[in-house]
């Protein structure tokens, strides 16, 4: 399938005039092939591309054999047994009225002027780099067309373009020239330039590949999480049956500091880095379908993190490695982002003393390939301790005092609103655990038997997908002290062994009754 794609030049004001008068020489040229085409027609030459050709070079001695075929090339579109306007011929006949005058008129003679002499067609080749004349190319970290003017000289002007949705295919172009860049191996692309208004706007056109889908969620997947702080990827391979075969992070702090064209360029490199890991280990890549990130607002305590936030964007990120993935035939699988933070942080990372970042990588991984994720044994019994559940709702109403107490001291705006939000957190923490409690009640009083079991219906309710909200209010700050700690190691004894016990009375000891190990 064939594309073209729209973008706009920016020239400096000596190689536009350059430009401009190297167009209108091209312009001139396709116009006299055309009419000499017309006239080695009626007289029914053979071979008559050679005698145009000739008389082309004797014409227009000083501009590039290249753009005199492929003025030749542009003049044979246009029908010799009708008659052609060239600039428009609705133009040409609004001029011809005269009824025209003034600013209107003359507004009306340059943009048939500028159709008429505006034009510069270049077509590609693979052996020329994916084209001779006007070629794309990096300068600095920003996208250039590199222009043959003539005797080995070129001029160069930026590229303005930008994808307008995660669907633009200038997305999957940009992606083809930086492999093509990498590898050597070129594909043709077109590219004709027109001036308009006074400015130079062009289009390119490419044939868009369709490769086969080699790599597949059937042999794993190569699991991507995304994070801010500190901003990283991180990186879990998954065997298709579920196991973490292997991990690592890769730091996106030096893109912070970049240019916004040499971010872009960064991050089709790093793009090209993860699909070719996929491709080397034979796996899909799995990531989260984030539809909307929160960069947070304005006097929330958070300036540094949304700093950080706005200086990076993850889903144009994730635009570019789907697209780099489609073009190299690597399947990409994208889940539901609910929870995996939590379930990795909770159940991951203390089982398999792996950083939290990973654990949660894992989990986009395991839900890529199909995998459920049930609470663990010890986490639903913690979360049917009266006891424990009043520990930690005692360690909130603590935190809930020395925040306020914060608060009130506090004279920094931004400090304070900081601290706001975190009690904000706090509050619902405390009704979450309320709540909790009051259904334990409600449903120990109601049921039939000992020990709180109903002798029809067996075992309490399961705990249902939002506990892993409620177990990481119950964990987090209770046991370890914060609410998004780094090391998880000390959740293990509670994961593994259910000792949490142990672990409530090391650090308050509280009068009520003792949990159930």
């Amino acid at each position: 399938m064939f594309v073209s794609l729209q973008f706009k030049l920016e020239l400096r004001k000596e190689d536009k005039e350059k430009l401009i008068k190297l167009m209108r020489k091209q312009s001139s040229t396709i116009r006299v092939a055309y009419n000499i085409l017309k006239e080695l027609e009626k007289e029914k030459t053979k071979n008559p591309h050679a005698q145009v050709y000739h008389r082309l070079r004797q014409l227009f001695p000083e501009l590039p054999t290249k753009y005199i075929d492929l003025a030749i090339y542009k003049a044979k579109q246009y029908p010799t047994d009708k008659p052609v306007v060239f600039g428009g011929k609705r133009l040409f006949e609004k001029l011809c009225k005269n009824h025209l005058t003034g600013k209107a008129k003359e507004g009306l003679k340059k943009q048939w002027k500028e159709q008429r002499q505006g034009t510069l067609i270049s077509i590609g080749s693979k052996a020329d780099k994916g084209n001779r004349l006007t070629r794309f190319e990096d300068l600095n970290g920003k996208l250039h067309i590199r222009i043959t003017t003539g005797n080995r000289e070129f001029i160069y002007a930026k590229v303005l373009r930008e994808p307008s949705n995660s669907k633009d295919k200038w997305i999957t172009f940009k992606a083809m020239l930086l492999e093509s860049w990498q590898t050597k191996n070129y594909f043709a692309y077109t590219v004709e330039l027109k001036l308009r208004d006074g400015e130079v706007y062009g289009s390119v056109s490419f044939e868009l590949p369709t490769p086969e889908v080699r790599c597949t969620k059937e042999n794993g997947v190569i699991a991507i999480d995304i994070n801010a702080s500190p901003i990283h990827l991180a990186i879990a391979e998954v065997s298709k049956t579920g196991e973490l075969v292997s991990y690592q992070s890769i730091s996106l702090h030096h893109l912070l500091e970049l240019s916004k064209n040499s971010k872009d360029n960064e991050e089709w490199i790093l793009a090209h880095k993860v699909v070719d890991l996929a491709i080397e280990k034979g796996k899909a890549i799995a990531v989260e379908n984030l539809k909307k990130l929160k960069k947070g607002k304005r006097g929330d305590g958070k300036a540094t993190l949304r700093k950080r936030l706005h200086h990076w964007n993850a889903k144009k990120f994730l635009q570019k490695l789907k697209r780099v993935a489609m073009l190299k035939g690597v399947e990409v699988v994208e889940v539901n982002p609910a929870y995996t933070s939590v379930i990795g942080m909770l159940k991951y990372a203390p089982q398999l003393n792996i950083d939290k970042d990973i654990a949660s990588a894992y989990v986009i991984g395991r839900r890529a390939l199909g995998f459920r994720e049930d609470t663990p044994e010890n986490y639903e019994r913690l979360l049917k301790d009266k006891a424990y559940l009043e520990f930690a709702l005692k360690r909130y109403e603590e935190r809930e005092e020395k925040l306020t107490e914060l608060i009130k001291k506090e004279t920094n705006e931004y400090k304070s609103n900081g601290l706001e939000s975190e009690l904000k957190n706090v509050e619902y923490a405390k009704k979450l655990l309320a709540d909790l409690i009051q259904s334990l009640q409600s449903e120990l009083s109601s049921c039939e038997g000992a020990d709180g079991r109903n002798s029809e219906r067996g075992e309490t309710k399961k705990v249902s997908q939002s506990a892993w909200q409620v177990l990481r209010v119950a964990l987090l700050l209770p046991i370890l002290g914060k609410v998004l700690p780094r090391d998880l190691s000390p959740l293990k004894p509670v994961l593994v062994e259910g000792v949490w016990d142990r672990v409530r009375s090391r650090l308050a000891p509280l009068e009520v009754g003792g949990a159930s190990r």
